[in-house]
């Protein structure tokens, strides 16, 4: 799906290590029966991790491979490109 070189997702790796440990201790007060309020907060801080770390993919893909299709002569990656962000977000 893709021609180009893909940047470094270390950054996103150690993001999605901690929002795993995250969900696992949501996990964890789940089944000590914790108050609602609080497993909320943290599903919350779960969720905001996660669009923090979406962004931060969609940032480093722009930068990268959709800069790439737009700096090269090839209109059918470039369209390629935009069809692959629209399908993302309408979703």
């Amino acid at each position: 799906m893709s021609d180009c070189k893909h940047p470094n997702h270390n950054e996103q790796l150690l993001r999605i290590n901690k929002i795993i440990g995250q969900l696992n201790g949501i996990k964890k007060m789940i089944e000590e029966n914790r108050y609602c309020p609080e497993i909320i907060t943290q599903l919350k801080a779960v969720s905001s991790a996660c669009q923090s770390t979406e962004a931060l993919l969609l940032e480093k893909h722009l930068a990268s491979c959709v800069y790439e299709a737009f700096h090269s002569n090839n209109k059918e990656s470039q369209e390629q490109k935009i069809k692959e962000l629209t399908k993302l977000y309408k979703k």
